[in-house]
């Protein structure tokens, strides 16, 4: 099986280079399974349930979503309905949306994705690992279960991504950071089968601040005092993803590779 993960849509830059590129990316590339993040797409804070819908109509499978899930206040009444946006399993019980979910593919395949959000220099949420545990002891990757399974690790520190990817190796076909917004350089597979990144970066324009305009970004850096309220650059999008090609019998990933496109950065086709 071949899947497709889009890191962090940042804005209407994020939006416009994916929604133009990913047309020509599944006829080129054939992906069978798509999931996107768009916790920035809304003007670089929470999801839209319109823009939401526009991913879906452009052949995106399932969106996460992160520390931002509800800053867009109509994403609250949208998410208890719409079973393929999915906000991190380790929110709260009681929080609305689902952390976690198994969906359908081509062939009558089976792919579980699930969210989880670090604690590091983020929002004390409940254990991310805990909850990682739980989630993974309702799916099984392989014979009997699932054809594959992509977790999607919103987290700050790198080092807790890495951790909670080496406690996820050999159960999940990939596991991929998000929240950074920088792609890094160390796609692998883990010892016991498992696609990982630290971080796939974002779909947006950098010639910014990690996706939001650079003088704003810098005031506050510079003179530690309330200023212009962020928002996204808006020149030309770079859209970053990762793309795993599976073992058929065991879902474990025998291929990892970073695609980018469009924007600033230089463009690599898997």
């Amino acid at each position: 099986m071949r899947l497709l993960y889009l890191g962090d849509v940042v804005g209407r830059s994020g939006r416009d280079v994916v929604i133009e590129r990913l047309p020509e990316i599944r006829a080129r590339l054939v992906p069978d399974f798509i999931v996107l993040n768009g916790e920035n797409a809304a003007h670089g804070f929470g999801i839209t349930p319109r823009i939401c819908d526009d991913f879906f109509a452009a052949g995106v499978d399932v969106v996460t979503l992160g520390n931002h899930t509800w800053d867009q206040r109509e994403i609250v009444a949208y998410i208890d309905g719409e079973p393929r946006l999915l906000r991190p399993t380790n929110y709260p019980a009681g929080t609305p949306g689902r952390g976690a979910g198994v969906f359908a593919a081509p062939r009558g395949r089976k792919v579980a994705v699930v969210q989880v959000m670090g604690r590091l220099f983020m929002d004390p949420l409940d254990c991310p690992f805990a909850a990682l545990e739980r989630e993974l002891a309702r799916v099984r990757l392989g014979p009997g279960g699932v054809d594959a399974v992509v977790l999607d690790i919103h987290a700050e520190a790198s080092s807790e991504k890495m951790a909670l990817a080496q406690v996820a190796d050999g159960r999940v076909s990939l596991a991929v950071g998000s929240h950074s917004h920088i792609p890094t350089a160390d796609g692998q597979v883990l010892p016991g089968g498992t696609a990982y990144q630290t971080d796939a970066g974002m779909c947006g324009d950098y010639d910014s601040v990690i996706g939001m305009k650079k003088d704003a970004a810098i005031f506050k850096f510079v003179r530690k005092i309330p200023g212009e309220r962020l928002s996204p650059a808006e020149g030309p999008g770079t859209l970053c993803a990762v793309l795993v090609d599976t073992d058929d019998r065991t879902g474990l990933a025998v291929r990892v590779a970073p695609l980018r496109l469009g924007g600033r950065l230089a463009e690599i086709w898997p």
